[in-house]
């Protein structure tokens, strides 16, 4: 990219072409106040005026976040007309907005709250009448309080950018102006897939995840038996709630809090992903020999079989019929390892720490339980697994390493791990699927062509004299392809991975916040590589383990031979698998 010459402050710098003055101004070293997610590739409208700036020669101060760059240009940020204007644009947000700061669960991470500091807000500067609240709390997944929106469009961006969706949208004019779901819907009244991504671009508290720490709390106070299990891309995130740099993984300090928070088992959720391959790969294999349902289609991601039932409700005998790893993992606790120890199932208490909010949801679906309980009682997302260490006084730093709980189910393999990245369960399938065609471990254990963030991915592989078709989707707007190829009678794929989330889980709705303001310690492209960080510690996991194809995990091995007989059994379709139902977002309208 070319270079150009400014000045900022009176000093001259090189920049890129083509950036806007705040890009310009970062990449030199200078904080200009901005609401914009302009590093996420959303919001970019100006309409905030909370990073205005002057520049010579132009007329009136200028919106920094969409004004370009060019040659010459001098720019001043720290002027008094600047810096009167910036805060009084904060002072206006603030005086419509709600100021409960204390009880907010977005507190220490408020984006308003940080420009508000920066620039010298003052408080109740502008008093009167505020915009009437909608607080939608219907679901399980997402709370929606429109007293903290400040109306910068990010969650409208995202959800059109990820999903080619408009779930949520601007709505009336002036003072009454909202953004919500269409004619200001609950989300259970609307087309929304409860993925989270809104939430993870929302700067203020105005979407947050539903808090279920109260459950945790109530569980162990009535003296249930608490157990927890964590997805394989919390390990990859949590670290960031407590300052870590991205990427950095935290597996045994992650197992060390969790046991110092009171839970009578920790175990890990890659167990089940190794169940689910087992199952996965063997109906697919099936469904390829005895002329079935083709292209199978994976149903570990919540938000994309919520996406599909609403959606693309004629394609759902595409899916696979498994549970998601977590769920499994909660049926196998309450119907077989519950048994072995002696605990009455209706006694466990489980909870999923997961990196999703879509999660939530799942867990309560009726389809999802087992002789009458539910498989999994709780979710918590990384970020609320990281309120509950903080609530306890524990210093996540100074934790020793320690290990899952390893009794019966426990052991995992390298293919359970990367289960957390966009491409992960294909490539997870496939090291089982060669074997089972084979009778021989595929040569090289890595499946390199279903690896990467291109939106669509597809390879073709030989697995003994028999060619298979795969493809990785990630995001609906990416998935949207392969499903209208689907419809239309022309996909050649055999099978087909879908993840709700750009990027996977380690994108997750329930994940750390990825927000420069908050993270001056990264380095400064942090935005644009924190997906390739966190699933490099998924990676690096994989190959640090002994076994690294599902297949040949001992603790799997017993449980078919001592339980379950073999995949795809009635039992294991009983536990393990289930089916799902078209449904429609204006439920009133049927």
């Amino acid at each position: 990219m070319a270079k150009i010459n400014i000045k900022i402050e009176g000093i001259p710098y090189q920049v890129e072409a083509g950036s806007t003055v705040l890009e310009a101004a970062r990449a030199c070293g200078y904080e200009i106040p901005s609401l914009c997610a302009y590093n996420h590739g959303e919001c970019n409208r100006g309409s905030c005026r909370v990073c205005l700036v002057e520049v010579v020669g132009a007329r009136g101060l200028v919106a920094s976040c969409v004004y370009p760059v060019n040659e010459g240009m001098e720019i001043i940020i720290s002027s008094p007309k600047a810096t009167a204007a910036r805060r009084a644009s904060v002072e206006l947000l603030l005086s419509n907005h709600s100021m409960k700061c204390q009880q907010c669960d977005k507190n220490e991470k408020c984006e308003l709250l940080h420009v508000a500091k920066l620039t010298g807000a003052r408080e109740d500067m502008f008093l009167g009448e505020q915009t009437p609240t909608t607080y939608d709390n219907v679901t399980p997944a997402i709370v929606r309080d429109t007293s903290k929106c400040v109306l910068c469009g990010r969650c409208v961006a995202r959800c059109a950018n990820a999903h080619g969706d408009g779930v949520l949208t601007f709505q009336n004019r002036g003072f009454k102006t909202i953004i919500g779901p269409a004619q200001n819907r609950t989300f259970d009244k609307s087309p929304c897939i409860m993925c989270g991504q809104c939430i993870t671009v929302c700067p203020t508290g105005a979407l947050m995840e539903k808090n279920d720490i109260a459950k945790v709390d109530a569980a162990m106070a009535a003296g249930k038996y608490v157990v927890v299990q964590t997805a394989p891309a919390v390990r990859a995130a949590l670290g960031e709630e407590f300052g870590m740099k991205i990427g950095t993984p935290v597996t045994g300090k992650m197992v060390a809090a969790l046991r110092r928070l009171g839970f009578k088992k920790v175990f890990d959720t890659n167990y089940a992903a190794d169940l689910t391959i087992m199952e996965e790969a063997t109906e697919l294999l099936s469904r390829i020999k005895n002329g079935g349902k083709l292209p199978m289609i994976t149903s570990c991601s919540p938000g994309w079989v919520n996406y599909a039932e609403i959606r693309y409700n004629g394609l759902l005998d595409h899916l696979s019929s498994c549970k998601s790893p977590h769920e499994m993992m909660g049926a196998i606790l309450k119907h077989y390892w519950a048994a072995k120890v002696g605990i009455d199932p209706k006694d466990l208490f489980v909870v999923s720490a997961m990196p999703c909010s879509s999660k939530k949801y799942e867990a309560q679906r009726d389809e999802l339980k087992t002789r009458g309980l539910a498989d999994v009682d709780a979710v918590l997302t990384t970020r609320e697994l990281g309120k509950l260490i903080r609530r306890s006084g524990i210093n996540f730093a100074k934790l020793p390493d320690e290990e899952f709980d390893n009794d019966i189910v426990g052991e995992y393999t390298g293919a359970g791990v990367i289960f957390g990245v966009t491409g992960g369960v294909m490539e997870a399938a496939l090291r089982t699927a060669a074997f089972v065609l084979t009778g021989k471990e595929h040569e090289g254990v890595k499946f390199e062509e279903v690896r990467g963030f291109d939106g669509i991915k597809e390879a073709s592989f030989d697995l003994a004299g028999m060619t298979v078709n795969v493809a990785v989707a990630h995001g609906m707007k990416n998935a949207k392809v392969l499903l209208d190829e689907i419809e239309a009678g022309t996909s050649k794929y055999h099978f087909i991975e879908i993840m709700g989330c750009p990027g996977g889980c380690i994108n997750g709705g329930g994940q750390p916040y990825v927000r420069e303001c908050f993270l001056p310690n990264e380095d400064p492209d942090i935005v644009d590589t924190y997906r390739a960080k966190r699933a490099q510690a998924l990676y690096s996991e994989d190959e640090r383990q002994t076994l690294r194809q599902s297949h040949n995990n001992p603790q799997i091995k017993a449980l078919y031979d001592e339980f379950l007989g073999e995949p795809n059994s009635h039992l294991a379709h009983e536990l393990l698998h289930t089916h799902y139902n078209v449904r429609t977002p204006f439920p009133e309208l049927d």
